[in-house]
């Protein structure tokens, strides 16, 4: 797992029955699924932990279900609602699904024994993955041709792509490197859970995601969800519309996450290699655990990186809001600093 998110329970769910939890938003960042790098970057989990607030509270006055309950205040135990506030938030509180062990034996995953361990009140074990775009040096261009998607070109254009109706796939979420799945093998996966109702759930969150953030000039190309089904209710969980689940830019400029996958790339390009590398090494044995196989460490930041990067996060946010929830520079400040590294 590569989260960066704490999480606490802090009431066990039940096969019927939601529990009770929270995410404490970490300063810890993660690339390339490696997990925990390094450094930290700071304000980076209160930034997102107050993005993540605001798009669930708004899918709620546009009534989509989710698990969120709302935030807390440092030291508090109740939930608020995010404008209720003084000062922004790393805690979020939410309906807890239970998530049971996926096996893994003789080079496959058992999601029969995931479901049957699940019954009515689980995580779905899936990434919904929506696309307004399709940018250089996307793994759809190596899945699927152009035509596919409404473009009259027999390859992909060298430049980023706009698509004409979002694109959704899915892929695998507990596996220990990504799959992409067809529909089919992603009905199996999903186990109860229906496959157009998560397309429809999925089209609903791009579409107030975009709204929101067109809104404040910024140009959302493409995102994930991750959902819970419950007596039949399929509900938004884990976060998203942030810098980390979603890939936005600004005037041209892609923002946070994607900023330090692209430094690390240009700076570090052998480290990026040998994660590439240890990946396909443990498809190719039929393990699940790449980074066993991966011989270098990933390089520490330099500091001028990681103050650019807290900015992006924070100015972001002010920029997304339309609030001045951070001290931070102005958005065009910090994306002009992102485009010097």
């Amino acid at each position: 797992m590569t989260s960066v998110k704490q999480f606490r329970i802090e009431r066990e769910p039940t096969p019927e029955d939601l529990g009770q939890g929270a995410f404490v938003f970490t300063d810890e960042y993660s690339v390339f699924d490696w997990g925990r790098m390094p450094d930290t970057i700071p304000r980076k989990g209160a930034s997102l932990c107050t993005m993540g607030a605001y798009n669930f509270e708004l899918f709620d006055t546009n009534h989509v279900p989710t698990h969120y309950r709302g935030v807390r205040a440092e030291g508090e135990e109740g939930t608020r609602d995010l404008g209720d506030l003084d000062s922004p938030p790393r805690e979020m509180a939410i309906s807890l699904t239970q998530a049971p062990d996926l096996p893994y034996e003789d080079g496959a995953y058992d999601y029969d024994a995931y479901h049957e361990a699940a019954g009515e009140n689980f995580l779905i074990p899936l990434e919904i993955v929506f696309r307004n775009s399709v940018p250089v040096g996307s793994s759809l261009r190596e899945r699927a041709d152009p035509g596919e998607y409404g473009l009259e070109v027999d390859s992909w254009p060298e430049e980023e792509v706009e698509l004409s109706e979002p694109v959704v796939e899915f892929s695998t979420k507990f596996e220990a490197q990504d799959r992409y799945l067809s529909r089919e093998e992603a009905r199996s996966v999903a186990g109860r859970a229906d496959i157009g109702r998560l397309e429809e759930l999925t089209l609903a969150v791009n579409h107030l995601l975009t709204r929101q953030a067109e809104s404040r000039d910024f140009v959302h190309e493409d995102g994930k969800i991750e959902c819970l089904y419950h007596q039949g209710t399929i509900a938004v969980a884990d976060v998203c519309g942030t810098f980390d689940e979603n890939r936005l830019s600004y005037d041209g400029q892609e923002l946070s996450k994607e900023v330090l996958r692209q430094y690390y790339k240009r700076t570090h390009p052998e480290w990026v290699e040998a994660v590439d590398e240890a990946k396909r090494a443990a498809r190719e044995r039929d393990r699940a655990d790449w980074r066993a196989l991966c011989d270098r460490e990933p390089p520490s930041l330099p500091e001028r990186v990681i103050e650019t990067a807290a900015d992006l996060y924070t100015a972001g946010a002010n920029a997304y809001l339309g609030s001045e929830v951070f001290d931070a520079p102005g958005i065009e400040a910090a994306v002009a600093a992102a485009r010097k590294l």
